[in-house]
């Protein structure tokens, strides 16, 4: 088959590595790590949205996000209807998608009855257990407001943890951390309170004999700051080397997403892998933090083309990207956050440069001439006594 369509409607061209390589002006490559991205409207999107959306509305929009090019979705979690109902269609949802040949399909179970309600749909969902994780919460407010457990017990896992790990023979493990940069109600962590606690779980690894390669690091209440992610980071990799792997899971609250991951990948080394997590839209939210349906996610549509501004290619339509988010605003009834589907994509080629003669563009839809043509300008204002034209242009 023919290589995927990247953002502009070519093709990738053979051999190069999508996404790792940039050329700059001096002819060197500038090399960022390898991402692997997992697209969360299903879940974080979802969730925080209406229960009474009809499956059949979710079916459209599932199926639709595998056709754009992304390679992970997350289709939601198999979690209690009573505390989330907004899942309580995912066996249905399961039982009548069309999985996209190439697309990976994750999913959430939080308890041990969940997984095994996931493991039902496998294939198409793929079941990964990961590398052992050490996990600890920042914030104890959180952590008892969102799964009802304490820090305390937590740590109490700990042993537990690698025992079992040690049992399995794993040789890797990782380290996490959730409310990593701060909290909306105890205020902002220093560097030394991450890098106490991340210490005291690489000593246990140590102790087992794991060799640790995996850092997590959670955001859920939006305290992320592009200083806050390269001071971390950069702490992680000069005191320990041979960590290679990140988990980044920003929210977006506070608008700082797309510039923090911009931070993290000048940190981070071509040998470095960086999973990150967003959504069509920015759409997301949690109900524990405090922030309800404003939490969002970094928008899919925004950060893809910031990566290929960069020189990225991400192998993904932005296109079809759009056409998704249209969809999800009008499955929710209202805007999304994101900016590339309302003002469209930098018009990089001739035929997507603006008509010269324009007429006044003032509303969100007429904004969307980008994509609709002239149709959704008709009738606006156009003061001009002649005709506007340019000696940059071809047409003159």
């Amino acid at each position: 088959p023919p290589p995927p369509a990247t953002a502009n409607g070519g093709r990738r061209r053979p051999g190069k590595n999508r996404w790792r390589e940039r050329e700059t002006k001096g002819g060197q490559m500038r090399k960022y790590a390898k991402i692997e991205y997992v697209e969360e409207i299903m879940r974080e999107g979802m969730q925080i949205e209406s229960a009474a959306i009809p499956v059949e509305d979710k079916l459209r929009l599932l199926d639709a996000v595998g056709e754009t090019g992304l390679k992970q979705i997350e289709v939601g979690s198999f979690v209690s209807p009573k505390y989330t109902p907004q899942m309580a269609c995912m066996d249905e949802l399961m039982h009548r998608f069309k999985p996209k040949q190439g697309v990976k399909y994750v999913a959430l179970g939080l308890n041990p009855q969940g997984l095994e309600r996931a493991r039902q749909y496998s294939p198409p969902l793929v079941m990964e257990d990961g590398v052992p994780l050490l996990r600890y919460h920042m914030c104890d407010v959180f952590i008892r407001r969102n799964v009802n457990t304490t820090q305390e017990q937590q740590i109490a896992r700990w042993p537990s943890v690698v025992a079992k790990a040690q049992e399995k023979g794993a040789t890797e493990a990782g380290m996490s951390l959730g409310g990593a940069w701060g909290s909306n109600w105890l205020g902002p962590f220093k560097l030394e309170d991450q890098m106490d606690i991340l210490e005291q779980e690489h000593r246990l690894w140590d102790e087992a004999g794991i060799k640790v390669t995996h850092v997590n690091f959670s955001d859920a209440m939006s305290w992320v700051t592009p200083t806050g992610i390269t001071e971390t980071l950069t702490a992680v990799k000069e005191r320990w080397p041979e960590i290679t792997n990140f988990d980044l899971h920003l929210h977006n609250a506070r608008g700082l997403v797309l510039t923090s991951i911009y931070a993290a990948l000048q940190v981070l080394e071509p040998t470095d892998t960086v999973v990150m997590d967003g959504s069509l839209g920015g759409v997301g939210g949690c109900p524990y933090c405090g922030n309800g349906r404003a939490t969002g996610m970094v928008p899919t549509e925004d950060l893809m083309h910031m990566l290929e501004t960069m020189g990225i290619d991400t192998g993904v339509d932005i296109d079809k990207l759009i056409d998704c988010v249209w969809l999800v605003e009008e499955i929710i009834g209202r805007r999304s956050f994101g900016h590339i589907a309302t003002a469209g994509p930098l018009p990089m080629t001739t035929d997507k440069w603006y008509p010269m003669d324009l007429p006044f563009i003032e509303t969100l839809e007429q904004a969307k001439h980008f994509k609709l043509g002239p149709k959704v300008y008709e009738g606006c204002m156009r003061p001009w006594r002649e005709p506007i034209r340019s000696p940059r242009r071809p047409e003159g």
